[in-house]
């Protein structure tokens, strides 16, 4: 039996300790339905979308709920008017280059990868130059729409695009997406049903949102008892206990369980490749320049290794990847940055790394989805990919 660990919780704690009572942890909860390019959206689209219509397709694609705790995904900015989307416009980072690139096509909205907006603001003024973007993008009526660590994380995303450059391998995810619980507890317990009406009456009063009530049967169980099933949010999970036990006198077998999340299979940050043909590390160098259309990338070689040692497995991460890639064991690491001292970790463990610079190992991806989303889309909505967005650092 596993006891459940309520950490803050202290007047339950409290509560329960002076109850009979059996807590069990790890319980699974929800499953989620699979959504990827290839299967969103069936069937002929419309002949124009609002762009609410095209934000669902947007999220269908690559669900926000995918994103990092700490990132700023979805719609940013909002125009006030409605208007039919006609012209997207696509790019890695919204730079003041790039909004005159979409303010000359007369975009209506624009989807940068990198979220412009990104920390809380107070003011929109002029002095800022990320403020200053929001501000034409409003006056000109354009919508911004960020996507970042959804699209990474995403079954067929940016990062299995990347991992994809060394070719065809048996790959998995490096760090598991997981669902997430709209109610994190269970309470369950066995009551007489003419207490019953009254206690569900009270929470559904009192918790709204927070509670979901389940009765196992229509049917009385165990003599007068009937089955009850709580599902609530760790914040009210102490008061929804606390009124069970002031209303169900005759309360039998409280369990409380916490709720695990399940994983969202094929879904998280980073990709792991065992690849079906190992080449060296010369060759993997010029096969990621090829795929990530660049003249140039770095090159650290791992500890006892050359670039004619081969690579079996390679492991990914899009842009900044250390803390994703870290512990992970692979002849070579793919990512966009990292610091000195990481590459100097990896390189005394015998891996090498291929790093490209932050944007560059993103890019690409760009391509792809214009031809994904394309397809989603009326024929009369035009999908471009930026030519003036471009990674600010160049190796000269």
């Amino acid at each position: 039996m596993s006891r459940l660990v309520l950490t803050g919780c202290k007047n339950l704690q409290k509560l329960l300790a002076s109850r009979s009572f059996r807590c069990v942890s790890n319980r699974p909860f929800h499953t989620i339905p699979q959504t990827s390019l290839n299967n969103s959206h069936k069937g002929p689209a419309p002949s124009q979308m609002e762009l609410k219509e095209v934000v669902k397709v947007l999220e269908d694609i690559a669900p926000l709920s995918l994103a990092e705790s700490w990132d700023n995904v979805g719609l940013l900015v909002e125009p006030s008017k409605p208007r039919p989307v006609k012209t997207i416009l696509l790019t890695n980072d919204l730079t003041n280059a790039v909004m005159e690139e979409a303010e000359a096509m007369s975009c209506d909205l624009l989807i940068s990868y990198h979220p412009p907006l990104f920390q809380p603001i107070k003011r929109l003024v002029q002095k800022d130059w990320k403020q200053r973007l929001a501000i034409r993008a409003v006056e000109a009526g354009m919508a911004i729409f960020s996507p970042h660590t959804s699209w990474d994380s995403v079954r067929g995303g940016v990062n299995d695009w990347l991992v994809g450059g060394l070719g065809p391998g048996q790959v998995s995810v490096l760090s598991q997406a997981y669902i997430a619980l709209e109610h994190t507890h269970m309470v369950e317990f066995k009551s007489r049903s003419e207490n019953l009406d009254a206690l569900l009456e009270e929470l559904t009063t009192h918790f709204e949102q927070d509670i979901e009530v389940t009765l196992q049967d229509a049917q009385r169980i165990d003599g007068d008892y009937r089955q009850v099933r709580l599902h609530c949010s760790g914040s009210v999970l102490t008061p929804v206990v606390d009124k069970v036990f002031q209303r169900i006198i005759n309360c039998r077998s409280l369990h409380i369980f916490k709720c695990e999340k399940a994983p969202r299979l094929d879904h998280g940050q980073g990709r792991l490749s065992v690849l079906s043909q190992p080449v060296t590390v010369s060759t993997a160098v010029q096969k990621m320049k090829s795929h990530l259309g660049l003249k140039h990338v770095r090159l650290a070689i791992g500890q006892g290794r050359t670039e004619e040692s081969f690579v079996h497995t390679v492991a990914v991460c899009a842009g900044s990847g250390a803390s994703v890639l870290k512990g992970v064991k692979a002849d070579l690491y793919v990512t966009g940055e990292m610091s000195h001292h990481e590459v100097l970790d990896a390189v005394a463990k015998g891996i090498s790394v291929i790093l490209s610079d932050h944007s560059n190992s993103e890019r690409g991806y760009l391509t792809v989805f214009r031809e994904g989303l394309t397809q989603l889309l009326p024929v009369n909505v035009v999908v471009m990919v930026s030519k003036a967005d471009r990674d600010p650092l160049v190796i000269v």
